[in-house]
């Protein structure tokens, strides 16, 4: 509709009889990894309609009465497609509570693996990390925060075997030259190939790869005698939603990049990871300006302590490919959780995540539904069945399978949780001891 030219006497712009003309064709928000400048593909998790980007060359109307609800539906964990052999249940084993299934290809699933074996679970603290010198600002500032930071984070160049490469962000922490970063950045130096390191002062170095946890979207690389001092960390627990945070990184190759914003929620259900690798997140979201190549990098709070491992973002679904960018929606690993891998990763190679042994139904809206409960595993020992529906774990309420999976990931395997489900529309309780497994 094109409004009335400005003259004397000009009618005035009749109402919009209605606002269905003007929606946009539906689109969605999808969050991605970007460990890669051009990473070759992601997943979607938010569906939901997008606001136009481009601008209108005429009269643009209102939004529709409905537009906070749309965007709302943004956030709500996007369906997998469905099986072409018919079979309606995507098989995933509970990470932390149920082992991620990673899907190979249109209508295969990943085979549950499941711990029934009663062996005692393994403190698996490892060495002291994070613990690096009190920056002490007290001033609070992005550019006190900066200048205490900047010199403990490196950009990483990794080259692999076949040829990939992916560029990222990583950050140390402790004086043996560990430095933290995500798993889908080095994933492709896992069976040969290069990870160079560039600190601040334009040094590279060859890091050797000290271990990887795709679940967990962990990696920590080494690099001995780098000048680099190890950063301090925070806890993620203690982290509020509207706090202000900084994040420090190489997006796009621009190394010693900040930028600023704050936590805009918690306990944010996400997907991450790189190709044919997924890991489950129960996130810090954040505004503060991360892009491509921020993959790794160090969120921290404004005493410059680290609260959080830079991720993933999310973009708008039809954007060209790697061409999509900030829209003011970031996600970090809590460094709670971050911390505890690394630990493991540094004394082992290796990390482990609690498990329950039993499948859910990634379709199935209102909670989580149990497929399939494989004999002797802890949820077959706490009751369990298949059928059954999880709507709370610990009395945090559980609307997806995905919310049920990154809930129990913040557990440690031989921790007691308890599960609140429904069978047969009826309430029950679960009491279950989490086993373990690696990866």
């Amino acid at each position: 509709m094109t409004p009335p030219a400005a003259q004397n006497g000009a009618a005035p712009l009749a109402t919009p009889g209605g606002d269905a003309a003007y929606r946009q064709a539906e689109r969605s928000v999808t969050q991605r990894s970007f460990g890669q400048p051009q990473e070759p593909g992601f997943r979607p998790v938010y569906p939901g309609q997008a606001w136009p980007t481009q601008p209108q060359p005429a009269y643009v109307p209102p939004p529709p009465l409905d537009w906070h609800q749309q965007q709302a539906r943004a956030y709500t964990p996007s369906q997998p497609p469905k099986n072409p052999n018919g079979n309606r249940t995507i098989l995933i084993a509970a990470i932390v509570s149920l082992i991620v299934a990673l899907i190979a290809g249109a209508g295969a699933a990943a085979t549950v693996v499941a711990l029934d074996r009663p062996d005692p679970i393994a403190d698996q603290s490892g060495p002291e990390i994070g613990n690096g010198t009190d920056p002490k600002i007290r001033t609070g500032s992005v550019s006190a925060v900066a200048q205490a930071l900047l010199p403990s984070v490196v950009q990483l160049k990794v080259e692999g075997a076949d040829n990939s490469n992916a560029t990222g962000s990583g950050f140390v922490i402790d004086t043996s030259g560990h430095i933290l970063t995500n798993n889908h950045v080095v994933s492709a130096a896992a069976n040969g190939g290069s990870i160079q390191v560039v600190t601040q002062q334009g040094k590279a170095a060859t890091a050797r790869l000290v271990g990887r946890s795709p679940a967990y979207d962990l990696a920590v690389v080494q690099v001995v005698g780098i000048n680099a001092p190890a950063v301090q960390f925070g806890r993620s627990d203690q982290a509020i939603v509207g706090q202000d945070v900084v994040a420090i990184g190489s997006p796009l190759g621009l190394a010693g990049t900040v930028t600023s914003g704050i936590v805009s929620a918690k306990n944010r259900p996400v997907t991450a990871g790189g190709e044919g690798e997924i890991s489950y997140i129960n996130a810090l979201q954040t505004d503060a300006a991360i892009n491509p190549g921020n993959s790794g990098g160090p969120l921290v709070d404004m005493n410059a302590k680290v609260i959080g491992v830079n991720s993933a973002i999310a973009t708008v679904r039809g954007a060209e490919e790697g061409s999509s960018g900030n829209i003011g929606l970031g996600f970090a690993i809590p460094i709670d959780q971050a911390r505890r891998t690394a630990q493991q990763l540094i004394a082992s190679g290796k990390a482990s995540y609690p498990v329950i042994g039993a499948n859910v139904d990634m379709r199935f809206e209102g909670g989580a539904r149990v497929t399939d409960v494989t004999a002797g595993s802890p949820a077959s020992q706490a009751g369990l069945r298949t059928g059954d529906v999880v709507t709370s774990i610990n009395n945090q309420p559980v609307d997806t399978a995905e919310g049920l999976i990154v809930a129990i990931r913040t557990h440690r395997p031989g921790e007691t949780i308890r599960l609140d489900y429904q069978r047969a529309g009826r309430p029950r309780q679960a009491t279950v001891t989490l086993g373990q497994q690696t990866g």
